[in-house]
């Protein structure tokens, strides 16, 4: 069975986890409708059930090809991008002013985790672009604005980040790209990347690259980078496209997975580029690109993980072996109580990274639409709170899902014909992508935890404990059962933080040290979170999603929620453990 879109999921989770309704009446949205979020839903899940999923386990076989020309895309994926681009999914949030529907980007994002469900390599390509759409909307003058925006909302051009280079990933400072004015105002880049997501393809006519380079005067490190816009093929005056610029697919690199997606080997010689921005400010500029990619990286976590689910869920009810109770002959494996318990832990996760990744939607759109400054004041805090945390926590669990995904199918999930193994691979990538979940930690527990005083996270801790009033108010056992473990595991969050905070001013080396399992705990409790409402929220439904709801939030609670308060050492005092023996352990001192 194909990858068959989760609507009614989708649907309760923007409208009842994440709030989509705060959108409802803003002028900001004045073309959003709630009666829209189903058709849309439909619509789009129809182009990733028939036309991507179908290509999933064919473009992962075939793969990209580099020639002479540059490269080929795997067989019908051209196709595939047109029916993408023909449908106006490119610009479904994108403003009006620039051929886009002006709908909130949260209904982007349920979308675009349906396309990375569905194809992972292919939803790569348009993710890229909505970060160039981004960057030129917050940074590029209105000449650039109208040269390139009108073109990569429509989806005819796409987008690409090059950023990384051979000695330079992370640490952006070390790149060597050099950029030299030229006399008409542009700019010769030269240099390679590497790692560069659909860096040159066969599927739209122009690719527009947002480059990372050096000025001759720049300074040294971070503070000396510089963003410019390089097009493949030069923009002419009257929009119509004219010569092919210096830029090359050098390399095309094999990867674990996601083998359908050409991530290449960029080599700029003397390209002409223009400047975005001001001189030395590109790492500003990259910023707006990296935040808007990192929620979508989450979402690749949250699509691979429901792919996995369902797979899992079908291979589970087809495999028959041992004997079941009720069951005449050899049972389904899906009747063994370790199946479902490994299948409801797939299950649960998921709904909750989706929900932290669509409330980091919502939050997004009221920090940019807020009717007040002071709605727009407390959704940035959200939205920068929960960023970190929608990236690291849902890609580390879509690989946790995926590999449980292959679990379930034995020993033939570990062949690599099966999409179960295909899933496990392309999910691996997400926590390595746009800072790696590492980096997400130490800027959860290094900036996060202290703007505004700490606010951000005193909020949200408010919000889960309105959470568990509501849920006690509702005298219904399974529900203040629930909330117990929710608020013993808010407390330990609450503990955590307290002790982070301070031990970053105090020894930061052993509060970096414990950043990653913080950055766990605090996905955790948020997911708990979201899930309790949502069995709250699904008492006034009828039909499964109810049932659904409450046993996904209850066994939550009693599995990931019912081990916050032990983690909360693993915080505090792993990684002194760890420190003080680093050079009976590493060698070092």
């Amino acid at each position: 069975m194909a990858y068959e879109a989760p609507l009614t999921d989708l649907a309760f989770a923007l409208t009842e986890l994440a709030g989509l309704a705060r959108l409802e009446g803003n002028p900001a949205f004045e073309n959003y409708d709630p009666d829209l979020i189903d058709p849309i839903l439909e619509e789009a899940g129809k182009l990733a059930r028939d036309v991507l999923a179908p290509l999933n386990q064919s473009g992962d076989k075939a793969g990209a090809v580099l020639g002479p020309t540059g490269i080929t895309a795997a067989p019908g994926f051209a196709e595939a991008y047109a029916a993408f681009r023909d449908g106006g999914w490119m610009g479904l949030s994108a403003p009006e002013e620039w051929g886009g529907q002006g709908l909130p980007k949260v209904l982007g994002l349920a979308v675009m985790e349906m396309f990375h469900g569905a194809n992972m390599a292919f939803a790569l390509c348009p993710m890229l672009s909505s970060g160039a759409i981004e960057a030129l909307l917050a940074h590029g003058n209105d000449a650039q604005k109208a040269t390139y925006l009108p073109k990569l909302v429509s989806a005819d051009w796409t987008g690409t980040m090059n950023l990384t280079e051979p000695q330079a990933g992370s640490d952006v400072g070390a790149l060597k790209a050099k950029a030299v004015p030229n006399d008409d105002g542009s700019y010769a880049i030269s240099g390679q990347k590497i790692y560069i997501t659909w860096g040159d393809h066969d599927v739209a006519e122009n690719i527009i690259h947002m480059v990372l380079a050096r000025l001759p005067d720049a300074p040294e490190g971070s503070r000396g980078v510089s963003l410019f816009i390089v097009p493949k093929f030069i923009v002419e005056a009257d929009g119509s496209l004219g010569a092919r610029n210096g830029v090359d697919c050098i390399g095309l690199e094999q990867k674990v997975g996601i083998h359908a997606s050409p991530t290449c080997v960029m080599e700029y010689n003397g390209a002409t580029g223009w400047l975005i921005g001001a001189e030395n400010k590109g790492l500003a500029c990259m910023f707006t690109m990296m935040n808007s990619a990192r929620l979508n990286v989450g979402l690749e976590g949250v699509g691979v993980g429901e792919a996995a689910w369902q797979a899992a869920l079908n291979y589970a009810q087809e495999r028959k072996q041992g004997k079941a109770s009720g069951v005449e002959g050899a049972a389904p494996i899906l009747h063994h109580a370790d199946v479902r318990r490994t299948l409801t832990t797939m299950r649960a996760k998921v709904m909750a990274a989706r929900a932290i990744c669509y409330a980091c939607g919502v939050a997004a759109d009221l920090a940019k639409a807020g009717e007040t400054a002071e709605i727009r004041s407390a959704a940035r805090l959200r939205e920068d709170l929960l960023t970190p945390i929608a990236k690291a926590w849902s890609t580390d669990m879509g690989v946790e899902v995926a590999s449980l995904g292959v679990q379930v199918h034995g020993g033939m999930g570990f062949m690599n014909e099966t999409l179960a193994a295909q899933l496990y691979r392309d999910a691996r990538i997400a926590p390595i992508y746009e800072g790696t979940n590492g980096i997400q930690a130490i800027d959860l527990v290094g900036r996060k935890l202290s703007m505004a005083n700490g606010a951000a996270m005193t909020e949200m801790m408010s919000d889960i404990d309105l959470t568990v009033r509501r849920a006690r108010e509702t005298n219904d056992p399974g529900l203040v059962q629930i909330a117990d473990r929710l608020s013993q595991a808010n407390a330990a969050l609450g503990e955590a933080t307290a002790w982070m905070r301070d031990k970053m001013e105090a020894d930061r080396e052993t509060a970096l040290a414990g950043a990653t399992a913080y950055l766990g705990l605090a996905g955790d409790v948020i997911g708990g979170h979201f899930l309790t409402r949502g069995a709250i929220e699904a008492r006034a439904y009828d039909g499964q999603i109810r049932g659904r709801m409450t046993a996904l939030a209850g066994f939550f609670a009693e599995t990931s929620l019912a081990g916050a308060p032990g983690a909360v050492s693993s915080i505090t005092l792993g990684g002194k453990a760890m420190l003080n023996e680093s050079d009976a352990l590493f060698g070092i001192g």
